[in-house]
């Protein structure tokens, strides 16, 4: 006996325009930001929270210990507050939102009064003020900011922001001042004083 039913014919392929591929592609890499940074933000919602040291609790009975305990979460989100794999977590989903969001809507062009280096996550003082404006841009771009939300991230966060990172003297002072001259070098900070010195 024959097979009776309708053959479905295979569907025409398409192409899509060039245009709307790049349009694709960046949405597509916007989203994949996206992603990192919030499974980033789970970890760090999931991780257990710093124990309390038990010389906290010598004087204090058990049941407020355990609640004392049960109440601390993480000491601080802040990147220069976190250490070893917790920090390369966060410094991998600060350099997606560095790459494809910071970068590509305010970077602006290199030059000797607004110099940049490609290598901005080996400067200190860049990881902290980029992270504390990634921070800021999570919490006022969220729907529960309100619609006034990105008008006070420009305004509180990412004007102030600028203008330390790309400050002449700021922490890229030593490096790229030209798109066409690549240069990289972070500078030396004043040592600690040394107490208990002798004379």
């Amino acid at each position: 006996m024959s097979d009776t039913s309708p053959t479905t014919p295979n569907p025409e392929p398409f192409r899509i325009p060039d245009g709307d591929l790049d349009d694709l592609a960046s949405t597509l890499a916007k989203t994949m930001a996206e992603v990192r940074q919030h499974g980033a933000l789970l970890d760090r919602l999931g991780s257990d929270p710093v124990p309390v040291a038990s010389q906290h609790t010598d004087d204090v009975p058990e049941a407020e210990a355990a609640d004392a305990a049960q109440g601390e979460g993480p000491a601080s989100v802040f990147i220069l507050a976190l250490g070893g794999e917790a920090y390369a977590a966060e410094l991998t989903a600060l350099s997606d939102w560095v790459n494809y969001l910071f970068l590509p809507v305010y970077g602006r062009e290199i030059s000797s009064s607004r110099p940049w280096c490609a290598r901005w996550d080996e400067h200190p003082e860049a990881v902290a003020r980029l992270h504390a404006l990634w921070l800021a841009w999570q919490q006022l771009t969220d729907t529960e900011a309100g619609l006034s939300g990105p008008s006070t991230w420009h305004r509180d966060h990412l004007d102030q922001a600028l203008v330390h990172l790309r400050a002449p003297d700021g922490p890229f002072a030593a490096c790229t001042t030209s798109p066409t001259r690549p240069n990289h070098r972070v500078l030396v900070t004043p040592a600690p004083e040394q107490s208990g010195a002798t004379e």
